[in-house]
């Protein structure tokens, strides 16, 4: 991540969670994916309403079904900027922290601070007495151990922590403590509880449906706070089966990071972890923003390191099905190499598709031939449906098209692949007999 930018004094802001003029409309540029514009806080409650339509609807047209929102419609996403910002300078603290105590080159999880020394630092930069930051450390399971990782530091903000008491943090390029918050007011708090509120009415209906939601990803830019909003709703909805399902862009850097330290928390609080994996939606405009407002571009540099990571990520949530039983995937793709490896990896770690531990997602009317063989051969297969007035999905269709270019050469390999069986079946003399 970028460091901070250098103006002096405690209104610095990380360029990345910014609010930037020539971006505040996010539906320029985004090809592939269904932006939200915020107008007020009833045009919410209305979009609210929709999706609890669609979650009827899923439940009502097929058993185990899915239903998608996006957290950008739910609320103001100005406050899911601030919450996100507030989110990754907590977290690039506890690695600053980290790398005085010479841990600087270990993995997200391995990472653990001295309790002790942690203290000590805190008290020496004036950000809490040894009195506070002791009665920080003295949770359920913080402190026992004598260390802190990165779950127990994030736990300290968390939703009994009231958001705008005042946290400070020292940028460590100015040595100057700063707010964490700079101004969260009383209308902030207020739309974050509005927005949990909505996401509530939401999954309550999904879960009383038997219908699973799953949460968009979104920017890179608001998923910080996408994310951490999701894993509030995992907590509470998945104790006992996966109905909120969290969604990991693959394009992304951290995705691995952000995967496994998800799947780490599920496990230590015992519940489900439901996830969807994507490669990713807003290439174009990421580095487009991270160029002109000058922070490092958060995406993978080439289309290989992307199918590398959603490798990585998928590998480390199918062990974990394995060991646990307590993950759920769903393998959204439309490379037909990403559904080899997964088949493959199933049959390696022993998960049977009758477990609907893992399933599969496509767009409606594309890569038909990836999801019928597979629905036939007995694996939970979904289609995404883009549904609204044709005026608002055209464009949405169109620029699917446009971001599927290849889409020509796989009608005419869908083709080829008909025939084929066609003439399999001819030969066979079982024209309508059902493959075997």
């Amino acid at each position: 991540p970028s460091p901070s930018s250098s103006t002096p004094g405690g209104e610095q802001r990380e360029k990345q969670y910014r609010a930037h003029r020539g971006f505040g409309d996010r539906r320029s540029g985004v090809i592939s994916a269904r932006t939200y514009f915020y107008a007020d806080e009833a045009k919410c409650d209305q979009h609210m309403e929709t999706f609890l339509r669609c979650i009827d609807a899923s439940s009502g047209s097929s058993k185990d079904g899915f239903s998608a929102i996006k957290l950008t419609a739910l609320g103001r996403p100005q406050f899911l900027l601030l919450f996100s910002e507030v989110l990754v300078k907590w977290r690039r603290f506890f690695h600053q922290m980290a790398a005085e105590q010479g841990q600087a080159g270990r993995t997200v999880l391995e990472m653990k601070l001295e309790a002790e020394k942690l203290q000590e630092a805190l008290a020496n930069l004036g950000i809490a007495t040894k009195a506070e930051s002791q009665h920080w450390f003295t949770g359920e399971n913080l402190g026992v151990s004598g260390t802190v990782d990165l779950l127990d530091w994030n736990s300290l903000i968390d939703s009994r922590t009231k958001l705008s008491k005042l946290l400070l943090v020292p940028n460590m390029q100015t040595g100057q403590l700063e707010p964490l918050l700079s101004r969260f007011t009383e209308e902030e708090d207020l739309q974050m509880k509005r927005m949990l509120q909505r996401m509530d009415v939401l999954a309550k209906r999904a879960a009383e449906k038997g219908v699973r939601l799953m949460v968009d990803a979104e920017q890179s830019y608001f998923q910080p706070a996408i994310s951490r909003l999701t894993l509030e709703m995992q907590r509470r909805f998945n104790r006992d089966r996966a109905i909120i399902f969290n969604t990991y862009q693959c394009y992304l850097k951290e995705a691995y990071d952000n995967v496994t330290v998800d799947v780490e928390l599920s496990r230590r609080e015992g519940w489900h972890f439901g996830t969807k994996l994507v490669r990713g939606a807003y290439m174009e405009q990421e580095r487009e923003r991270a160029a002109q407002i000058g922070y490092e571009d958060p995406i993978n540099p080439t289309y290989e390191k992307t199918n590398e990571m959603y490798h990585r990520c998928l590998d480390y949530i199918l062990e974990e099905i394995k060991h646990s039983r307590k993950a759920s995937v769903m393998v959204a793709s439309h490379n037909e190499d990403t559904v080899k490896f997964t088949l493959r990896r199933m049959m390696e770690l022993g998960i049977h598709p009758s477990e609907k531990k893992v399933c599969f997602g496509q767009l409606l009317g594309m890569c038909d031939q990836i999801t019928f063989p597979l629905g036939q051969a007995g694996f939970p297969v979904y289609k995404y449906v883009p549904y609204g007035p044709v005026n608002e999905v055209l464009p949405y269709l169109s620029r699917r098209a446009q971001e599927n270019r290849g889409f020509v050469q796989r009608a005419n390999r869908e083709r080829d692949l008909l025939w084929k069986e066609v003439k399999r079946r001819l030969l066979a003399g079982s024209l309508f007999a059902p493959n075997h």
